[in-house]
């Protein structure tokens, strides 16, 4: 049994400025579209498979309704981080005088 090292952080070194994003890192607006895209997709996913179940086809019920509750959970999800963003719009609009 190999015994469990514990983890060294190097504090003398000083952290990055919030400033120096790497080039592999992506802006908010990729990770968003990326995000949409995502949903699109299993929402796409879900109307294929209820189709193919609806036409006859050799699908299993269970993988039917896992595909549907997929996309409909991130729908959701996506639904909520919107009225979050906007709740915290309408907060910060406030405190403008």
């Amino acid at each position: 049994m190999t015994p469990i090292n514990p983890i060294n952080f190097n504090l003398s070194k000083p952290s990055s400025d919030v400033s120096n994003i790497d080039k592999g890192e992506k802006s908010f607006i990729d990770v968003l579209k990326d995000s949409l895209e995502k949903i699109n997709q299993l929402q796409l996913e879900a109307n294929n498979i209820v189709a193919a179940f609806s036409m006859g086809e050799n699908i299993d019920i269970h993988n039917v309704m896992i595909a549907v509750e997929k996309a409909n959970l991130a729908l959701s999800l996506l639904v909520e981080v919107r009225n979050r963003g906007l709740e915290a719009y309408q907060e910060m609009m406030r405190m403008v005088p």
